[in-house]
């Protein structure tokens, strides 16, 4: 009986030991962490190099080790996220500020090889977004993301093209009719209005290509 009653009191113990740690980790979610923030700050200044033209140095590279490059930062960043996300969930508001909640979506709209990981934080993604904890915009921008790179029409008409002139037109819509309207849903402007601003950055990464061409200014939409 003695053993009995000690297993039991030892089972009790243990119960709600495990019951107190697992409180203690989920409270610390919710907790700004500094350290994380600065991390992912860190990590996005990178990223935006890679994701951009080459500038300063990296024109001179050869197209092959540019490329490497580019790899390089996107692969290594998408573990690190990963691994984030295994830790803290998506990092929103509450944990990293809405700089650090931008700049962990940034780099996972770069996760392009790895759609089933960008399909896990975009389910975690909308949790947030429906808590009031992390950018609509940022669900509606990596929704598309991962419709285009699953073979499906996307929402909100994010992801585009450019045709010979430099002018955004966006990837097959699922509903090209109701666009306008899904995009308000989660805060982005008209459609035509956001291809302007695509055209627009378009123009400046590409001035000297389009310039050659004899396009000497952005070629943008009525928006009237």
């Amino acid at each position: 009986m003695k053993c009995r009653s000690l297993i039991f009191v030892a089972a009790l113990f243990l119960f709600f030991f495990r019951h107190a740690n697992a409180q203690t980790i989920a409270d610390t979610k919710g907790v700004y962490n500094e350290a994380l923030a600065d991390e992912l700050a860190r990590m996005a200044e990178v990223d935006q190099i890679a994701a951009w033209i080459p500038k300063g140095k990296y024109k001179e590279w050869s197209n092959g080790r540019w490329a490497a490059f580019k790899d390089s930062v996107f692969t290594t960043h998408k573990v690190r996220l990963q691994d984030i996300l295994d830790r803290f969930g998506y990092p929103g508001y509450n944990l990293v500020g809405k700089k650090g909640e931008k700049h962990f979506w940034l780099m996972v709209q770069h996760c392009d090889r790895h759609p089933e990981f960008q399909e896990r934080v975009l389910e975690k993604l909308k949790i947030e977004v429906r808590n009031k904890n992390a950018d609509a915009k940022n669900f509606g921008l990596l929704t598309d993301r991962v419709k285009i790179n699953s073979g499906e029409g996307q929402i909100y008409g994010t992801q585009v093209r450019y045709n010979a002139v430099g002018q955004a037109y966006p990837k097959p819509l699922a509903d090209s009719l109701n666009v306008n309207r899904r995009r308000a849903e989660v805060g982005l402007e008209p459609l035509q209005q956001y291809l302007n601003v695509m055209t627009q950055m378009h123009f400046e990464m590409n001035k000297e290509n389009l310039q050659k061409k004899g396009i000497t200014e952005p070629q943008l939409y009525r928006t009237d």
